[in-house]
């Protein structure tokens, strides 16, 4: 029996023909690539005809560095040692994945944010409304980070497939952030938030925040584990 790996996401297809759509990216099939032994002959009778054009003269002229981009060069030493470091800061963080790590602190501190909005609603408790305030402001805090390392995982390990599935976490991540600054923001302008007539349409964003973080949590769950 054959099997094909998506190129977007690893998942691996068992069966003669490729699934026509990956059932945890979403991509066609296309995408997929068949797994094979390599055992064949012709790579290695390849190998001397590959090792002989490396000799010929135009590689010469390609390989000469210009002084734009050399070490000395004036355009390095203005950018081009701060996009070296921010190359190789952006691999490791996706190579020691980041972003699932960072994305654990507003996924664990959201829930007890609307958790206590809903309690302060309904005891009438002016100390449970400052406590999910005050944890709002550390999911807040998390947020350019996680933000940074979900972009850099979808286009570099993920090669910004534009997939329903991606566009579904996007756009719940995006849900979630926007209601956690609106929140904040009223909080701030009206700490009495809670006993005005519009007290329902603020429980309503903080629960609204809490399911954009529980789907996005949910299908990058779905990727890192296939299933």
């Amino acid at each position: 029996m054959k099997k094909w790996q998506c190129s977007v996401c690893k998942y691996v297809h068992t069966g003669e023909e490729p699934p026509e759509k990956c059932p945890v990216c979403g991509v066609s099939s296309d995408k997929f690539v068949l797994l094979e032994e390599d055992t064949d002959l012709d790579t290695t009778e390849a190998e001397p005809a590959a090792d002989d054009s490396k000799t010929d003269a135009p590689q010469e002229e390609s390989s000469a560095p210009s002084d734009t981009d050399t070490p000395g060069g004036p355009f390095f030493e203005k950018f081009g040692r701060a996009a070296v470091y921010m190359e190789k800061a952006a691999q490791q963080m996706v190579k020691h994945h980041a972003h699932p790590m960072s994305v654990h602190l507003p996924n664990g501190v959201i829930p007890v944010v609307a958790i206590l909005v809903v309690l302060s609603w309904f005891s009438g408790s002016e100390l449970l409304l400052k406590a999910g305030f005050i944890n709002s402001i550390f999911v807040l805090i998390s947020l350019p980070i996680v933000g940074l390392t979900g972009f850099l995982e979808w286009q570099r390990k993920y090669n910004q497939a534009p997939t329903k599935i991606f566009k579904i976490k996007i756009g719940a991540a995006s849900t979630a952030a926007i209601c956690c600054i609106i929140s904040i923001i009223w909080y701030l302008i009206n700490p009495e938030v809670l006993e005005g007539s519009g007290s329902w349409l603020f429980v309503i964003i903080n629960v609204l925040m809490l399911a954009g973080a529980g789907v996005s949590g949910y299908i990058g769950g779905k990727l890192v584990f296939k299933d």
